[in-house]
């Protein structure tokens, strides 16, 4: 009852386009949105946010003038984690490397803030988030194709070392992942910063032979997408 009547005075007030601006607030829909949070993640209730809601707007029928409704009152849901953890002590930079991937649970977003916020502790963490970001920075100027990682083009020593370390690294996460161990999943994926920082130390990314080249952006897509089934540790500082 006290999720549906927040969902639907979150939904009603931003589908008449009444949102919070500044710091005026009138309806406490600020409020509301952390208490919706809250209910969730202490009660240890895996619901889809997002679904919840589409239900909450869906509810009010033709009465909403806002197309937007649903989408808007997802986001400022995810703005308010923010507010939530900053209280815990919480690291701003953990938590927006989270909110980067769009979590709809809360709980799931519950559990990786806290994993990310171990991580962040590790010797490996800065350097392999300065790894992430150089490689977020390569992939977004280039056009990578899908497809396995080709290994008759991979160069012997760190090139090949690194997708070693990936495949065997994305083999002991799998079930991290099923389960939601994130902490685990992190803990394991830092082991990859050697191979990493030697394959950057060694290896020429935009090599010239296009198909190597391709082959060695599959390679970092690859390894970048490790660490975003749990957050985009590229935001870490």
């Amino acid at each position: 009852m006290a999720l549906a009547d927040k969902l639907d005075t979150l939904t009603g007030i931003f589908g008449i386009g009444q949102p919070p601006t500044g710091s005026k607030d009138p309806f406490a829909l600020r409020r509301a949105a952390l208490g919706v949070l809250r209910t969730l993640i202490e009660g240890e209730l895996d619901i889809d946010l997002e679904q919840l809601v589409q239900a909450a707007t869906a509810q009010h029928g033709a009465a909403l003038t806002s197309a937007t409704t649903a989408a808007d009152v997802f986001d400022f849901l995810l703005g308010r984690y923010r507010a939530m953890y900053e209280e815990q002590g919480i690291a701003v930079d953990v938590i927006q490397a989270v909110q980067a991937c769009r979590p709809s649970v809360a709980r799931d977003f519950d559990r990786r803030v806290k994993a990310v916020a171990h991580f962040r502790t590790l010797p490996e963490a800065a350097a392999l988030a300065a790894a992430n970001k150089r490689v977020s920075n390569i992939l977004a100027k280039e056009t990578v194709t899908g497809g396995e990682i080709e290994k008759s083009l991979l160069e012997a020593g760190a090139e090949q070392a690194l997708a070693d370390a990936v495949a065997a690294a994305a083999a002991r996460v799998a079930p991290c992942f099923a389960s939601g161990d994130y902490t685990t999943a992190l803990t394991t994926l830092a082991s990859l910063r050697e191979p990493v920082d030697a394959f950057f130390d060694s290896v020429m990314v935009m090599a010239e032979d296009a198909a190597v080249r391709a082959n060695r952006l599959r390679l970092l897509s690859w390894l970048r997408a490790l660490f975003l089934r749990v957050a985009d540790i590229s935001q870490l500082s």
